[in-house]
């Protein structure tokens, strides 16, 4: 297991952000990975328009997960509606 920063965007809209997230958390759970911190970063405007929407909720995720399931956890996240974009960045311990 690695340990990973994964930093989401959600719409502002209160509903589809509680939607958006609990479908992170139960696609990351469905393979394996554990939640050990979340840390929400607010609304913020986005470079570029993102699913017809200009403005994100982020939220940083530190997540251990195995490297092997990254990728399909990718694939799941792109078929999530109420996710805007999200990030997977391997943590090195040192």
């Amino acid at each position: 297991m690695n340990k990973y920063e994964l930093m989401t965007i959600y719409p502002t809209e209160d509903e589809k952000f509680k939607a958006g997230t609990e479908a992170v958390r139960a696609i990351l759970a469905q393979f394996g990975a554990s939640i050990e911190k979340e840390e929400s970063y607010g609304d913020r405007d986005l470079t570029y328009e993102v699913k017809k929407q200009t403005r994100g909720r982020f939220v940083l995720f530190t997540v251990s997960a195995n490297p092997a399931k990254i990728s399909e956890i990718n694939a799941q996240f792109k078929l999530t509606v109420d996710l805007l974009k999200s990030l997977f960045v391997r943590i090195d311990e040192k």
